[in-house]
């Protein structure tokens, strides 16, 4: 979300979107059921705080901000809103339109409009390729139930790279890739002082305090143990705040090989490496 942009400077709204992800839908018309949902910044990793009850350390460093941290996020307890699997799930669009209800919005004749306004709730989600498109539109028709109107808008690479530059979009879809060893990055993309910045990778416009006191922390860490408390404090913090819709991610890799092609036993944390496998007899 760019919550530089109206609606998405409100937490509510954010919210109620992430709700109305179907994960279940897409992940089964799309991806054949491959997938698994993606529930840290650091997912998959001894830094995530995904399944974790924070730690001394981190209460210490949160008790400043604690009302931006979710209970659930503290208790490692908190999962993505997960649907029926129908693609008619009535649980999940009662509880979207709740939220966007104490936002100050409205259904009339099947159209979600401010109330204030009555003017239509609807955004566009700026694409690179035609898969992030097949995603966008699958996205977009779970929107429809809310009556939220969505236009999809696929662009050149010089012009997505110059939207993205000066922050000129609604939604986009993005990676930020991460090493066991997060460092200075952390300040690029999520950093108050990126956000109005053209060119950072601050795309959602974090200005968020307690995300600058946790960064500052993990690079003042002394030791691998207050290291990874101090990301996993960053990890609480950004989840908590909604910034993004968590996709999802594959927890294994498949390859296809001749039976005489040898690997070690024991991979890389990166994945596998071709340049490390061997013919054998």
């Amino acid at each position: 979300f760019n919550t530089r942009r109206k609606p998405f400077e409100d937490i509510r709204v954010r919210r109620a979107l992430i709700t109305l992800f179907d994960f279940a839908v897409i992940n089964t018309s799309l991806y054949h059921g491959l997938y698994a949902r993606t529930e840290s910044a650091f997912e998959r990793s001894e830094l995530s705080s995904s399944g974790r009850p924070a730690d001394a350390h981190e209460r210490r460093l949160l008790a400043p901000f604690i009302d931006r941290v979710k209970p659930e996020i503290l208790a490692g307890t908190y999962r993505q809103p997960i649907s029926d699997g129908s693609g008619h799930d009535r649980a999940s669009l009662r509880a979207a339109l709740r939220l966007l209800k104490d936002a100050g919005y409205t259904v009339k004749q099947s159209v979600l409009v401010e109330t204030a306004t009555g003017k239509p709730f609807a955004f566009e989600i700026l694409a690179q390729t035609r898969e992030q498109e097949r995603l966008f539109l699958s996205f977009a028709d779970g929107l429809k139930r809310a009556g939220i109107a969505v236009s999809i808008r696929q662009v050149d690479s010089a012009q997505y790279q110059d939207r993205l530059t000066h922050f000129d979009f609604d939604m986009i879809q993005y990676n930020w890739p991460s090493s066991l060893s997060p460092g200075n990055e952390q300040t690029f993309r999520w950093g108050t002082a990126e956000a109005s910045k053209d060119g950072s990778f601050n795309f959602a416009g974090v200005r968020e305090p307690a995300v600058d006191a946790m960064i500052a922390a993990l690079l003042a860490a002394k030791d691998k143990d207050e290291f990874q408390s101090s990301v996993r404090a960053l990890d609480r913090v950004l989840m908590s705040g909604d910034y993004v819709i968590p996709l999802f991610h594959l927890k294994n890799v498949w390859v296809a090989h001749s039976a005489k092609l040898k690997r070690p036993e024991k991979g890389p944390l990166s994945g596998y490496q071709l340049d490390t496998w061997w013919m054998g007899e």
